[in-house]
């Protein structure tokens, strides 16, 4: 990037979860080249030097740096949120774009909950709850990524906790999840005084990682949909890993009103813009029971 490119995020504080490789290295890359400065919360320092070493190829002058993060441990994210206060530096931009998908076996977090509701929404709602003192310093927008699997159905945390255990469905209650909290996040937000902007946002389908070859979640070969997905995507039929990106970013940079989402022009790909939210994030009374269900699977540690 030329350094006479516009650098309106310049001075901004942006963290982005997921950033080791995927969408999340290419937010990160979008985020610093408008000026941001990145950190980086990764669980393997190894991802973590290449996904900055990626960064700074495309951004020479890219300030960024990584922190240790694993969002199946509720210490972890203590921890994190913890260093990130104690550095004092109001926090301008949050993305929490990480998270797992359908392992073939339950797992559980370090916390004992179900791996994918642990990570994908408990984690990065401790990490938001964690940083809100910086958050707000910062006046920030924060985005939370969710997936097209929860454009259907409706919130039921007892599927998360279901025998036998449902791969599929407890994805689709943690993407569910993410939407309600992103709602609810917004909502009290303006009843308190946050001064915060919650914003969502989806990818569409594009051959990330998520169905990849995943040995720590028990998956030793690749999903035969992310061959599929590959095909599409250079067919253009699906999005790449670089345009799901931008519904993100848009959400991350666009000057909008609270609680926009945003995603692809098609729900599988297309151009970035402004969406109808869907109807599983809608119910305010589903947003108030997660939001006091998330409270109280955190603990007081992360308390509001």
């Amino acid at each position: 990037m030329s350094p006479d490119s516009p650098r309106p995020l310049r001075g901004r504080l942006a963290v982005v979860t997921g950033a080791s490789d995927g969408i999340g290295t290419v937010i990160a890359t979008r985020l610093a080249g408008l000026g941001a400065e990145v950190v980086l919360p990764v669980r393997s320092p190894e991802k973590g030097r290449r996904a900055l070493d990626a960064l700074r190829r495309e951004v020479p002058d890219a300030v960024a740096s990584t922190r240790a993060l694993d969002l199946a441990s509720l210490d972890s994210v203590a921890a994190l949120s913890g260093t990130l206060r104690e550095e004092g530096r109001p926090v301008h931009l949050l993305v929490n774009n990480a998270g797992v998908m359908t392992p073939p076996r339950r797992q559980e977090s370090a916390d004992g909950f179900e791996l994918q509701w642990g990570t994908n929404h408990l984690g990065h709602a401790a990490l938001t709850l964690g940083l809100l003192p910086v958050l707000r310093a910062g006046h920030a927008r924060v985005v939370h990524q969710t997936s097209i699997a929860a454009r259907r159905g409706r919130f039921d945390e007892a599927v998360v906790a279901a025998t036998p255990y449902d791969a599929m469905a407890s994805y689709v209650q943690s993407k569910i999840a993410i939407g309600l909290f992103a709602r609810e996040l917004q909502e009290r937000s303006r009843a308190e005084g946050w001064g915060l902007t919650s914003t969502l946002a989806h990818p569409g389908v594009s051959p990330t990682n998520l169905l990849a070859a995943q040995p720590g979640v028990g998956r030793d070969r690749e999903l035969g949909a992310r061959r599929v997905i590959r095909l599409l995507s250079r067919l253009r039929i699906t999005g790449t890993v670089a345009s799901a990106a931008e519904p993100a970013v848009l959400a991350a940079t666009s000057p909008v009103a609270d609680g926009t989402f945003f995603g692809p022009s098609r729900l599988i790909g297309g151009p970035a813009r402004a969406i109808e939210l869907w109807e599983p994030f809608r119910p305010a009374d589903d947003a108030r029971r997660l939001w006091n269900l998330t409270l109280d699977a955190v603990g007081s540690r992360f308390t509001v």
